[in-house]
């Protein structure tokens, strides 16, 4: 349900609502909140609410202070918390003091993607396959990499200790009216995946920085540790996020096969994002971590797209059916849903804009370019893109840019300062 400004308030009055939850997303994807009491409301709709925005990540060089403007569309009750003097979530968009948008607000990048869509008459939908790693946690509470269980691909219980974690986890995602469509045990030992019922791009970016932070705080009630690592095991199965999408034109879902043919608009989408899928690399995987799961995880480097279950970049799913929809294989858990979903859309747009051609399915000899195969080079091709400068905003990109060049330097100067950064991520993701 997408509520009004004054159904909110309406809400919080009639449903003991004592806390209100202001969240909001640095450039990277984390997730960032302000609570404020639920009396203080009806002023942050109509003000917004002051942060200093210089600690936080990748806004140290804009203007010190920021406004969260809540949007009334994301309302939610965090079923965790007490009942009793409850907590309710918001999303927000980002401004300047003076009412202009602010040029860092990853929403906002992604809100513009789907309006130029809408402008060539397509509908766009996303729903995530999201897996993560559940590890036990040591006498102080802190995470070990010690798996939950040695389950495998759809095991079942007692092999797979997750159940009732995942069940958990669903329920809780149905209470804050967030579909989820399965959940199974994946083939890592104490790795999980669920999938998610399609929804709109800006609502699926919203649901998967909510889910990441759920599943964290139910895992933690179970003395758990869960982490949406890349590659949080060396030798075992990396964590992926499968980012499938669904696009209409005028009711049709285009990647639907026709007489057994693929139609125009949806060949030129996919060749439009395999054309870019090199260039935006860097913010479908954004840490060195990301690229040690290449390897096993898919067709080593290669970037190409097929149709059905091979291990391509991109491939065409369910393509004879109503729900077919373009799969990426690549993205992972560490990246920024609105950034990776706004590059991925535009790419797509701009091969439909320009007819591109696409060129014939992988077939194992075949192949149709490479994906970058360190943080080094996927940033170094991100800096080479003129089609990622025009769809992120200058100041936000050269922030995003700084700071991962820094964390390249880092990963080159030593073992050990490779192995800091790498466990800096195992206990943040």
């Amino acid at each position: 349900m997408r509520y009004t400004e004054k159904e909110v308030l309406q809400f919080v009055e009639e449903n003991d609502i004592k806390f209100v939850r202001l969240m909001f997303f640095d450039i990277f994807g984390t997730t960032k909140n302000i609570s404020i009491m639920a009396e203080r409301l009806p002023e942050a709709f109509k003000k917004g609410v002051v942060i200093n925005a210089s600690s936080i990540g990748g806004f140290e060089s804009f203007e010190a202070e920021l406004v969260l403007v809540p949007d009334p569309a994301t309302l939610a009750v965090l079923p965790w918390r007490p009942q009793h003097g409850g907590v309710v979530r918001l999303f927000c968009d980002i401004t300047y003091q003076n009412g202009t948008p602010f040029e860092g607000d990853a929403r906002a990048v992604l809100r513009k993607a789907v309006e130029r869509a809408a402008s060539l008459g397509l509908t766009c939908n996303i729903d995530l396959e999201c897996e993560f790693y559940l590890f036990l946690t040591d006498n102080n509470g802190d995470p070990t990499k010690l798996p939950y269980d040695n389950a495998g691909y759809l095991d079942i219980a007692p092999l797979d200790r997750g159940e009732n974690v995942r069940r958990q986890i669903c329920f809780t995602l149905e209470q804050m009216e967030m579909v989820p469509l399965s959940s199974h045990h994946e083939r890592g030992p104490g790795q999980n995946e669920i999938d998610f019922m399609y929804s709109t791009p800006l609502v699926a970016a919203d649901n998967f920085s909510m889910f990441k932070a759920m599943v964290k705080t139910i895992a933690n009630s179970n003395g758990l540790f869960a982490s949406f690592m890349p590659k949080p095991l060396d030798s075992k199965s990396g964590n992926s996020m499968h980012i499938n999408v669904i696009i209409e034109k005028y009711g049709y879902n285009i990647f639907k096969k026709k007489n057994g043919e693929l139609n125009i608009t949806a060949a030129s989408f996919i060749a439009g994002v395999l054309k870019r899928i090199s260039e935006i690399t860097l913010f479908l995987n954004p840490i060195e971590n990301s690229y040690k799961r290449f390897s096993s995880d898919l067709s080593g480097y290669d970037a190409g797209w097929s149709f059905g279950i091979q291990k391509e970049a991109l491939r065409v799913v369910s393509s004879e059916r109503d729900n077919a929809k373009l799969q990426l294989t690549s993205p992972d858990p560490a990246c920024n849903p609105y950034l990776a979903f706004s590059l991925i859309i535009n790419a797509g747009l701009d091969g439909v804009e320009e007819r591109e051609e696409l060129c014939a399915p992988s077939a194992g000899e075949m192949r149709n370019g490479f994906l970058p195969d360190t943080l080094a080079a996927a940033v170094d091709a991100a800096r080479n893109s003129d089609f990622v400068k025009d769809v992120i905003p200058e100041i936000l990109f050269e922030s995003y840019i700084s700071h991962k060049i820094n964390e390249v330097s880092l990963c080159e100067r030593d073992n050990e300062t490779r192995c800091r950064v790498d466990e800096k991520y195992f206990k943040i993701l």
